[in-house]
C-alpha cells in the first residue's frame, strides 16, 4: 500500500495537471505497490483538495460498465467518480475546450435521485429500489479528460485501472437533456441513442450495454459506497455509464446526441 504522504503527493500532482492543462506520467508509474484502496484514497485527496477550495457535491459517475471495457481494464467490477458543481453544463452550451486535457464524449443515461438511496434491509439496495428513489432519468452527455497520459510518452505503457480511479474516473463534466424519462414506465434496457459529430453519425448504442440494465450500476454504486459509510443522496444526479464509445473532442466540433421520443442533448466546443 502506499503511504499518506505518497497518496497526498498523488493527489497534488493530478490537481496541479488539471490546473495547468498537462497532462503527467500515470499515477502507477514508479508505484508498482498500488492497488484499488490506494487509488480511491487518491481521488478522495483530490476531493478534499477541491472542497478546500469550496467545490461542493452535485452526484457520482460511474465508468467501466461494459463487459468490453472490463476486460480489457482486466477487471470485473466498474469503478466510480465523483461529479463537483463545476462539472456541470448547461444543454446546447457553447464550451471552451482548451479547459479540458484529452476529453472525449460520451453518452450515458442519468437518473437524478429524489430521496436517499438507503438498504431496506440494512445490506443491499435492488433494481426496484432504485427505480423508485428515482425522480427521472435523462440523457445525457460526459466530459470525460484525463489529467495523466493514457499512454506514457517515454515507455509506451498504457495507464492501468488505478490510475482512472485515482483521476476521479478521468470525470470533468456532463450536460443533462430536457426530456425526463419515467424511470418506472419505461423499459430502460431498451433505450438507445444516436450520437452525431459535425452532423456525421459517429456512434450507436442501447442502454442495455450498461450491466444489462443502466440501474444495476447504481445498484452497484450504492452499495460500493455504503462499504465506506457513505449514501446516495437525494438530488444527486448519477451517470449511470456509457453504452457508446468515447469521441474525441476538438474545438469546433458539435455534438448531438438523439435518444429518439425520449430527447436529445448536444453541446459545442470553442
Amino acid at each position: 500500500m502506499l503511504t499518506p504522504d505518497q497518496v497526498h503527493e498523488a493527489a497534488r500532482q493530478l490537481h496541479r495537471a488539471e490546473r495547468e492543462v498537462r497532462q503527467i506520467r500515470p499515477i502507477s508509474l514508479g508505484r508498482p505497490q498500488i492497488g484499488f484502496e490506494d487509488a480511491y484514497a487518491i481521488q478522495k485527496a483530490w476531493l478534499d483538495i477541491k472542497f478546500a477550495e469550496g467545490r461542493s457535491v452535485i452526484g457520482h459517475k460511474i465508468g467501466l460498465t461494459s463487459r468490453a471495457m472490463q476486460m480489457a481494464m482486466q477487471i470485473d467490477e466498474p469503478d466510480f467518480g465523483t461529479l463537483l458543481d463545476d462539472m456541470k453544463f448547461e444543454q446546447e452550451e457553447e464550451i471552451d475546450a482548451s479547459r479540458f486535457l484529452d476529453p472525449r464524449i460520451e453518452v450515458e443515461l442519468a437518473f437524478v435521485l429524489k430521496e436517499d438511496l438507503v438498504p431496506a434491509d440494512g445490506t443491499s439496495v435492488t433494481l426496484e429500489q432504485v427505480l423508485l428513489a428515482t425522480d427521472y432519468v435523462a440523457p445525457s452527455l460526459e466530459i470525460v479528460a484525463a489529467r495523466s497520459h493514457r499512454v506514457d510518452p517515454d515507455t509506451g505503457r498504457p495507464r492501468k485501472v488505478f490510475d482512472t480511479i485515482a483521476d476521479n474516473a478521468a470525470n470533468a463534466g456532463v450536460l443533462l437533456g430536457a426530456q425526463h424519462m419515467a424511470p418506472r414506465e419505461t423499459d430502460l434496457r431498451w433505450v438507445s441513442a444516436l450520437l452525431y459529430r459535425n452532423g456525421t453519425i459517429e456512434e450507436t448504442g442501447v442502454a442495455a450495454g450498461v450491466l444489462d440494465h443502466p440501474a444495476h450500476s447504481i445498484v452497484w454504486l450504492a452499495d460500493k459506497l455504503r462499504s465506506v459509510g457513505e449514501t446516495l443522496r437525494a438530488g444527486e444526479i448519477i451517470l449511470s455509464g456509457s453504452f457508446t464509445r468515447p469521441l474525441e473532442v476538438r474545438k469546433g466540433d458539435v455534438f448531438h446526441a438523439d435518444f429518439g421520443t425520449f430527447g436529445s442533448v448536444g453541446c459545442c466546443f470553442r
